[in-house]
């Protein structure tokens, strides 16, 4: 997956996204399949969300935590039936996931990598359901479910999820790898006469700021907890058990050290992840875990983990240290832009 693609560039790949359609190939993405009598089960004791809350034909946003809390990874997870899940985790962390399953699976469980046979395409934005339907395939779905279907003018059987990854209405395409540039294909032929543009990693990174959506290794990692990610609502507080389960119900309760908060700023200046927050007094307060310039509010934002003690709400004038520039910056609650994914 490229930054961005000729003859696009990332504000273009952006904008089509939030007015029009945007087509990402996300395969980079790790998949794993879970079978086996109680597989449905036997996951939802591991990762944090709660699997009863849905049921076959239904995906949800999970994370795989360690005994201290930390996330080993967020993925989805789509019940194809109480003993048949597909797991779909980032790229650099899929091998532990699967692994770590994979070590605590009881008898009759298997744990499957699936990369080398899964890919995945992310149809993105307003029109998106219109591409859809001009392919051929399944699209009027609720939000966070999916069907398999098969594109109208034959192309690849295809899983089509209402999931996403930008704040817009869309849908991420699973199917066979081996047919995934004949899918890429069909997909920018349906939608040439709607505007869509295939979009990179760049664009791909500045939609999902701008929702306050995590990236593993940003705003959540082994040392970064669910509690402080402001990701608690992907947690199922009343299970009895899942991995971490004591180490984060700890934490809720006696608050966090840190806070996860957005940052706008009212300058030029754009704040970039590992940069220090700084309070009125010229303190450290925290530091930045993403930012980027926001073509939407052509300004720019980010994402900050700081510290409760300093006792931070939205509406607070901060400073972030710009390579040495005071940048202000205006302390607000994600999303910095209105979600369109329900």
């Amino acid at each position: 997956m490229p930054i961005e693609y000729a003859g696009g560039g990332v504000l273009a790949e952006h904008a089509a996204v939030r007015t029009g359609v945007g087509l990402f190939d996300v395969s980079h993405l790790g998949t794993g399949s879970v079978q086996g009598p109680g597989a449905a089960a036997f996951v939802n004791e591991c990762l944090t969300n709660d699997l009863d809350r849905i049921g076959p034909g239904q995906a949800q946003y999970t994370m795989c935590c360690q005994d201290d809390g930390g996330v080993v990874d967020d993925l989805i997870v789509y019940v194809h039936g109480p003993d048949d899940v597909l797991l779909v985790p980032n790229a650099a962390n899929a091998a532990d996931v699967l692994g770590r399953l994979a070590d605590a699976a009881p008898p009759g469980v298997t744990v499957t990598d699936r990369h080398a046979d899964v890919a995945v395409l992310a149809v993105q934005g307003p029109r998106s359901l219109q591409v859809l339907e001009l392919l051929g395939v399944p699209g009027e779905l609720p939000y966070m479910s999916f069907v398999t279907g098969t594109g109208a003018h034959g192309e690849a059987e295809v899983t089509v999820c209402r999931t996403g990854y930008t704040g817009e209405h869309g849908y991420e395409l699973l199917v066979d790898a081996d047919r995934a540039a004949e899918m890429w294909d069909a997909v920018l032929e349906a939608g040439q006469d709607l505007g869509i543009r295939p979009c990179g990693l760049g664009a791909r990174d500045t939609l999902r700021t701008e929702m306050g959506y995590p990236l593993h290794g940003h705003e959540l990692s082994r040392e970064i907890s669910p509690v402080q990610a402001r990701a608690g609502w992907a947690v199922g507080w009343k299970k009895p058990a899942f991995w971490g389960r004591d180490a984060l119900v700890a934490e809720k309760e006696a608050g966090p050290s840190r806070l996860l908060w957005g940052l706008r700023a009212s300058g030029r200046g754009i704040p970039r992840p590992g940069m220090a927050v700084l309070g009125a007094d010229g303190a450290p307060v925290g530091e930045v875990t993403s930012g980027t310039f926001s073509p939407t509010l052509r300004t720019g934002i980010a994402l900050a983990l700081l510290d409760t003690s300093a006792g931070i709400e939205a509406g607070d004038e901060l400073v972030v240290d710009v390579r040495g520039r005071p940048q202000a910056v205006e302390v607000v609650k994600p999303p910095f832009v209105e979600s369109h994914v329900r």
